[in-house]
């Protein structure tokens, strides 16, 4: 479960989740499981294959509100 977003695994819960078969050079990803992507991110837009919120782990969360702030703050 390696992650982008911090040094240690990411937590993730998985319900009938879909595959991220390929991403394009500009996306980035943030996570993966067993090789495959499972966050990823292109400029302000976020896609899970799973469901960070069913997890403790506020990695997703912090990132997802990161990324408001930062856009809200290059606005004005």
């Amino acid at each position: 479960m390696g992650a982008a977003l911090k040094g240690e695994p990411l937590e993730m819960v998985f319900i009938r989740a879909p595959i991220i078969e390929s991403v394009g050079p500009s996306v980035q990803v943030l996570a993966r499981y067993d090789g495959n992507a499972t966050l990823v991110q292109s400029r302000n837009i976020l896609a899970a294959t799973f469901h960070p919120e069913l997890t403790d782990d506020p990695t997703v969360h912090e990132h997802f509100l990161s990324m408001i702030v930062g856009s809200v703050a290059h606005t004005r």
